[in-house]
Formats: structure tokens, sequence, C-alpha cells
């Protein structure tokens, strides 16, 4: 692979991550990529593992998933090379964006995680956020890891029934 091959995909990768107002997760920056076929699953992840060692992105983890956010410095260096991306790959990615934005935020604004507080006891945090307010933060106490990773998995679905209920029942007289 050529060195501006490379380039091309980091760039692609950080102009991605500017456009949007919320972090995207591995498999959200790649299946854009590998759908429109500018490369390969390896080139995006050396792509992502170098913008991260030159902190242009920052990563954080959450339940199998790596978050992906564009830093003040990565900005800067897309503002300097955004002239290497072309006008079609450009307009290609808004396209993409305009048409999923909703979509990616939703899978992304979900979140759920679980971790072992002492023996037989699982803290579940279960979150709906928006842009970088939390529209609710809910923990609970789980006694086994089965069920704390069945709340986990529950959680995307039935998020917004839960902020329903408890917005219904909290604010009844």
């Amino acid at each position: 692979m050529q060195p501006d091959t490379l380039t091309l995909y980091k760039l692609i990768i950080l102009f991605i991550l500017d456009k949007v107002d919320f972090p995207l997760t591995n498999a959200q920056v790649s299946d854009f990529i590998l759908e429109k076929e500018y490369t390969n699953y390896f080139n995006i992840q050396q792509a992502i593992s170098e913008l991260t060692s030159q902190e242009l992105i920052t990563v954080s983890s959450i339940r199998h998933s790596s978050y992906y956010r564009i830093t003040d410095a990565g900005k800067e260096t897309l503002e300097f090379f955004s002239n290497k991306i072309s006008d079609a790959i450009k307009e290609d990615v808004l396209e993409y964006l305009r048409t999923n934005k909703y979509s990616l935020r939703e899978e992304v604004s979900n979140i759920a995680d679980y971790y072992e507080e002492k023996k037989n006891e699982f803290i579940v945090r279960c979150q709906v956020k928006e842009q970088a307010s939390s529209i609710i933060d809910l923990s609970l106490t789980v006694p086994t890891e089965e069920a704390a990773i069945a709340i986990c998995n529950n959680w995307k679905k039935n998020s917004q029934e839960v902020y329903s209920y408890l917005m219904k029942t909290l604010l009844e007289d």
C-alpha cells in the first residue's frame, strides 16, 4: 500500500468524524468505507490505529465497541489537508450522513455497560444520550453476570419505553 493511499483513508475517516457531533463506532466508520469499496477492512483498521496513536482521534470502549471522536489536532490536520480528498468522496460521505445520520446517532446514543462491583454483585449502567447530555442515566445492581448481560442487550430496544414509563410515573400527581 502506498503511503499516499493510507493518508487518504485517514483523511476520509477524519472527514467522517468531523461531520458528526457524536462519536461513531468502529463498525459505523468501517461500514461506510467498505460499502463504497474504497479499501478493505485491514487498511481501515491500520488507518484508525495510526490516527489514534497520532492523537488525531480519541477512542473510548464500551461493552466490546470502540467509539471514535475527532480531536482538535485532527480537525486542524483535516483543515490543512482536506484538498487531498476528492469532491466525489466528500459528497459520498455527506450523502451517507444525510441518509443515515438519525440511525447512526440512535445507534450510539443508547449505551449499556456493566462491571462487577463485588462477588455476585454486578452494576449495570444504562444511558440515553443526546449530544453531550444524558437524558437518562440508570444504574441497577443485579446478582449475576447473565442478568447484567441481558439488561445490556435489551436496553437498546426498550430504552424509549423505559424512559416513557419513568416520566409518566414520576410526573403523575
